[in-house]
């Protein structure tokens, strides 16, 4: 390694004019990388409800729809507005009560089943169905849902899982600067604090921002990356890398102050570090890595994306840093101050001295830490996520004068008889929050003869193969109550055709629900398998791994867990991802400390010495890696308006402080209370007990 060193302290001019370079085809990377905004996108392909999306749009050329409301508009403005939105790119078709009869016909003269679909109970409002050629997260239909609204006004309001995904876009788009702005500024001031000069945090903050964007440029490769991973990227890849670039400076320092030759200090530094920032960085890998063991492809786009964030930190820190510090070093002299420096001895001295009350707290603190981690409340209505301003927002509670807080869809067999349609109709009708089920069947059947049906309905609701009928509930998305009536729902379908099915933003989101359901179990128990084999192969260790895990899961519970007594709802992904990172990010606390603790009582030292100075010498290091990925991530979770990108950052900083503390207060006490198995069961520590 020392002999990399010495390749990259010679090369270090070119290494920068490289590193600088290969900026370039990055931003051209970035610019051209597609950003996904539809969450239920990542659904599994082979679900039932995706591989309806897809017959919707190969059968019946639609995909995407949405529920237009006008409040106070007279009918003939209505009409007009109608024809304006027919005439707009990628709208296929629009559907309102004169689709199905002459405009002369008064409203009060209406069917209650053809009245009630289009018209609020107290006749004040009506609405349109609106369905597009494209899907409904494609760029063409993102642009056709902000035509609609320029054209609606302030009167009408567009409620569909597109207006989600465009006000998610917008919002998102506005806001993710400033998350690199409150990020970076935020641990600058860590890094000032707690180094020695004004310059090196300026030094370190350029080099992490560069391989931030080697990261993002990549994933031009990948062809798209979801906003979340787009809004998290820098933020996390900054906390969780920031470590590496502190342990090479504060070598380099050591070095420096050794050798006569900065030059050579920089060689011995790279050599001395890269080994350690490899081994610490195989943790936090691994816990992206288990995200990609989701069923719901979210996580493979975050844990591909952050673990290859990772290795380009690592790369950077051990190449592009190095070459900017020596090339700096001088102007880094000049700047440099007193480092604030926390005084830890007392604090030490007290954890040791009562380390089995420190035990007694961890078995203690198990309890509501386990209760909590496991009766918090999730939340998987993704506008829930935006704020309350938004048009989609105000669009879904604009639906509240029809009762109506959710449309999904049936496809069934096109040669399903009409009596058994018109049967299977009826029997949905009946079910409890159901407020219509519409299909070209009852369109005929109450009102109008075959050959009398426009086109452009027969179009809409029947294909060669399949027939369409749309379902209003009065329920909302992603309750107990809409999901248990999607099951009856389903029930129905399969008796009158096996192979129906039923579709939309209702149905995704129960199936959204069951799957993250399971790759929750999924990934936490890959994390935990491969952190715990890492942490056995650097600690040849049997008992190490599980003292480890057991100390850093009892962090994320009690995390996780302080959602509950604090009475947050936390959208469903944070409950998947941040106990997965918070072990991958922080269990190198533990590692710091535990191979210092080994190393002194293999050179003979007591259990107690071992301890006292494992703790001493690790508490600062410790104290610095947390406030820095709490610096990079809470300040983005206090700002953000998208709960779903905020709760996530403040769930990462506040779990990064409470691992700090878990592992400073209780590990030693592990040392201390388990010292006989440690060393029975630890490679080279036989002689130790």
């Amino acid at each position: 390694m020392k002999r990399f060193g010495e390749v990259i302290v010679k090369l270090r001019i070119p290494i920068i004019l490289l590193s600088f370079l290969l900026l370039i085809p990055s931003v051209f990377g970035i610019i051209y990388t597609r950003i996904n905004y539809d969450i239920l996108s990542y659904l599994p392909s082979d679900l039932e409800t995706m591989e309806g999306q897809d017959i919707l749009l190969n059968e019946f050329g639609k995909a995407a729809y949405s529920i237009f409301v006008c409040e106070d508009m007279e009918p003939k403005d209505a009409a007009k507005l109608k024809t304006q939105l027919e005439h707009i790119d990628h709208v296929d078709t629009v559907l309102w009560y004169d689709s199905l009869v002459d405009l002369s016909v008064p409203s009060e003269v209406l069917p209650d089943s053809v009245r009630d679909v289009f018209y609020s109970k107290d006749g004040n409002s009506t609405l349109m169905f609106i369905f597009m050629d494209t899907t409904t997260s494609a760029d063409e239909t993102l642009e056709a849902v902000q035509k609609i609204r320029a054209l609606a006004g302030k009167q009408c309001f567009l409620s569909s899982m597109s207006a989600i995904v465009e006000d998610t876009k917008e919002l998102i788009e506005l806001e993710m600067p400033w998350y690199v702005v409150i990020a970076a500024g935020l641990t600058a001031v860590v890094l000032t604090v707690t180094l020695d000069s004004f310059l090196v945090p300026a030094v370190i903050l350029l080099n992490i921002g560069m391989s931030i964007l080697y990261n993002l440029g990549t994933n031009f490769l990948r062809g798209e990356i979801s906003f979340l991973t787009m809004a998290l990227v820098a933020v996390l890849q900054l906390g969780v890398t920031l470590d590496y670039s502190i342990f090479l400076y504060s070598s380099f320092k050591e070095h420096k102050a050794q050798c006569a030759d900065r030059k050579e200090a920089m060689a011995e530094a790279i050599a001395a570090t890269i080994v350690s920032i490899t081994g610490s960085s195989l943790t936090t890998i691994a816990g992206f890595i288990a995200l990609c063991f989701m069923s719901f492809t979210l996580g493979m786009d975050l844990g591909i994306v952050m673990a290859k964030g990772v290795i380009f930190g690592v790369l950077s820190c051990v190449t592009v840093l190095p070459a900017f510090i020596l090339v700096m070093d001088r102007a880094i002299e000049r700047t440099t101050h007193r480092s604030f420096r926390i005084g830890t001895g007392g604090l030490s001295d007290f954890i040791l001295k009562h380390y089995r009350l420190f035990a007694l707290i961890m078995v203690i603190l198990w309890v509501p830490a386990f209760y909590g981690n496991n009766h918090y409340d999730v939340y998987y209505k993704l506008d829930t996520s935006l704020p309350e301003t938004m048009g989609s927002v105000q669009a879904n509670k604009a639906l509240e004068a029809f009762d109506m807080s959710s449309i999904s869809m049936i496809l069934v067999d096109s040669d399903l008889p009409h009596k058994d349609t018109i049967q299977m109709t009826n029997a949905i009708k009946h079910l409890d929050g159901v407020n219509f089920c519409m299909g070209l069947d009852s369109v005929i059947g109450s009102m109008l003869p075959t050959e009398l049906v426009p086109s452009e309905v027969k179009d809409l609701l029947e294909s060669d193969n399949w027939k369409l009928l749309m379902v209003s509930s009065s329920y909302e998305i992603a309750t107990d109550e809409v999901n248990q009536q999607c099951d009856a729902l389903s029930a129905i379908i399969k008796r009158y055709d096996p192979n129906g099915m039923l579709i939309g933003e209702t149905a995704c989101t129960k199936d959204l629900i069951q799957v993250t359901d399971h790759d929750f179990a999924v990934v936490s128990a890959v994390s935990i398998g491969a952190i715990f084999v890492l942490i056995l192969l650097v600690l040849q260790s049997i008992s190490l791994p599980f003292i480890l895990v057991l100390v850093i899961e009892l962090a994320i519970y009690i995390n996780m867990g302080a959602s509950f007594y604090l009475h947050q709802t936390l959208p469903f992904i944070a409950s998947v991802c941040v106990g997965t990172i918070q072990l991958g990010a922080t269990v190198d606390y533990a590692i710091l400390m535990t191979t210092r603790y080994k190393k002194e009582r293999m050179d003979g030292r007591s259990k107690a010495e071992a301890a006292e100075i494992a703790l001493s010498t690790s508490i600062h290091s410790i104290i610095t890696s947390a406030l820095g990925f709490f610096a990079a991530t809470a300040g983005v979770g206090f700002y953000s308006s998208a709960d779903m990108v905020g709760s996530i950052c403040m769930l990462l900083g506040r779990g990064a402080l409470i691992s700090m503390v878990v592992v400073i207060a209780i590990l030693p006490s592990m040392y201390l209370l388990l010292d006989p198995l440690i060393c029975k069961t630890t490679l080279g520590m036989g002689h130790c007990s």
